[in-house]
């Protein structure tokens, strides 16, 4: 158990070397988006001067950390979540006070932080995810003989993590990137997002203890506080940072993209950044579950106040009378609906900006807008906007997102105008169809181009709430990942930080034991062709 008093006293400056590191660099504070408030203590920048020395800790942590066994890298991750189960009311508490998310919200994301954790450490303990391949020599082969080939997932190097303002546990500190960067081996530098600096060095503190618990070199982990774009930055174009990843808008995310494109030596990188999120509801489930639909729609884009990279923000509807009444059942949940705060008052800034830009446009039709009620300035309402397909066709600029409690129905006239739609629609994280068994084999065309279009299609559900386990996929074609082959939630997410490593004609005993002959860890491998457990 933690020592209360030690790891939750707050004192607001990055953690490097296993501990609190003292700097003058430009301060800032949490900021309570309810009040207002100003939130003690006050968090100080990181410099550059300590980057270099975090980056120095990370590549020395790396020649040894890379070499632990599944189950140390497993206890060390489930040590993590213990931890953090240990603090689960005091994080809550700092966490709602910086991002006014309910605290049954928060309470649910800590769980799920804790879960994945413990999720990637039963997966590094059993140990097949390696992807072990061995094709054994065949000395008498015609024309040539061939050599013994053997291969295996190896770890890349530090990796650089950045939190993100909506998930300030599960996109975070120690959130799934950072959980499958360390699953995977490699040593990891957090860059904490400035709306939750509390929260993330509560979390920070934890991770710390764990590494000096389990008896780790201290460069395993650092996490570095910054209120502007430097460090970021820095941390990108660092020579000794072998990968990113990271969560938030397109334009930060196109950024740091391009920097590591242009670093002498690129490095993957791995952004989640922007998503609309499709919604298709198909003719006979618009006829048979109208109130349902319309219920279950509105809670999905409001959720959270919209501020969910899941959120639905266009729906596609036929011009009919069923949609009509689909339109006016959320229309009613619209003007109902009060404001309340978003994460930060330059998020809430950058919905009024997006809400506004669309209805300045002359073929947007603004179907209802809750009431502000003169609520301050980090606090929005929803809005229901709808425009003709023909008109958004023309202006595609009106499909991109507005991160917020806002949804964009789009009527069309035919079925070859909907296919034309969907062949229009940018790379999302999701596309969601509401459909009988008869609609979806109707219009499996449709389907087929939602495929090309997202990562993940749901039937009859609504895509906000994401599962952590082994089949998710929460990536997409560009722009909503950098990298439509990877995902960063469940455990595929940790192959963004491995590479494929090949031994050929090695002796036994200089082979990983993933790839020796007996198999003494037991796992599943690919030899010659066939998965098996058995030794060779």
């Amino acid at each position: 158990m933690l020592d209360q008093k030690t790891e939750l006293n707050l004192r607001g400056y990055s953690i490097i070397d296993g501990q609190s590191h003292a700097a003058g660099g430009t301060a800032f504070y949490g900021v309570d988006p309810a009040t207002g408030t100003r939130l003690e203590p006050v968090y100080h920048c990181a410099s550059l001067a300590d980057l270099n020395h975090a980056a120095d800790l990370a590549e020395e942590a790396f020649v040894a950390y890379r070499k632990l066994s599944g189950r140390e890298r497993g206890r060390f991750l489930r040590h993590i979540a213990d931890g953090i189960e240990a603090i689960v009311p005091e994080v809550v508490e700092r966490a709602n006070r910086e991002t006014a998310l309910p605290e049954a919200r928060l309470k649910g994301e800590s769980a799920r932080t804790i879960n994945q954790l413990r999720l990637f450490a039963q997966g590094v303990e059993e140990g097949s995810w390696v992807n072990a391949r061995i094709d054994p020599a065949q000395p008498d082969r015609k024309p040539l003989p061939r050599s013994d080939i053997r291969s295996m997932m190896k770890p890349l190097g530090p990796v650089a993590v950045f939190g993100a303002s909506n998930f300030p546990l599960a996109f975070s500190v120690a959130g799934g990137d950072t959980a499958a960067a360390f699953a995977a081996g490699n040593p990891v530098i957090v860059k904490a997002h400035h709306a939750h600096p509390g929260t993330s060095e509560m979390v920070g503190q934890v991770i710390a203890r764990s590494v000096r618990e389990c008896g780790l070199p201290p460069g395993v982990f650092a996490l570095l506080f910054g209120a502007g774009a430097e460090i970021g930055a820095a941390l990108v174009d660092h020579p000794k940072v072998k990968a990113v990843g990271f969560t938030g808008s397109l334009s930060a995310g196109k950024a740091l993209m391009q920097r590591a494109a242009a670093r002498p030596g690129p490095i993957p990188c791995f952004m989640e950044m922007s998503s609309v999120n499709p919604l298709f509801v198909l003719p006979e489930a618009l006829h048979t579950r109208t109130a349902q639909i319309a219920a279950g729609l509105f809670g999905s884009f409001t959720l959270g106040v919209g501020q969910f990279c899941t959120k639905p923000g266009l729906v596609y509807l036929p011009r009919n009378a069923d949609a009509d009444l689909l339109v006016a059942e959320v229309k009613g949940f619209v003007e109902k609906a009060t404001p309340s705060p978003m994460l930060t008052e330059g998020i809430s800034k950058s919905y009024h900006s997006g809400i506004a830009s669309c209805q300045a446009h002359s073929h947007v039709n603004t179907v209802a807008q809750a009431s502000s009620n003169g609520a301050s300035n980090t606090y929005v309402a929803p809005v229901l906007m709808q425009i003709d397909a023909a008109e958004l066709l023309a202006n595609p600029e009106l499909a991109t997102e507005v991160f917020g409690p806002s949804a964009l129905v789009i009527r069309y006239d035919s079925r070859e105008q909907l296919m034309e739609l969907a062949g229009a629609i940018e790379g999302q994280l999701t596309a969601t169809l509401h459909g009988t068994d008869a609609d979806l084999a109707a219009f499996a065309d449709l389907i087929a181009i939602l495929e090309r279009k997202a990562g993940r299609l749901i039937v009859n559900g609504f895509p906000t709430g994401v599962e952590v386990c082994h089949a998710m996929v929460h990536g997409g074609p560009y722009p909503a990942t950098s990298d439509s082959r990877a995902t960063s939630v469940g455990t595929y997410s940790i192959y963004r930080f491995v590479r494929p490593v090949c031994y050929q004609d090695f002796p036994q005993a200089s082979l990983p034991d993933e790839l020796k002959n007996g198999n003494p860890l037991g796992i599943m491998r690919l030899i010659d062709g066939h998965l098996t457990r058995d030794a060779l």
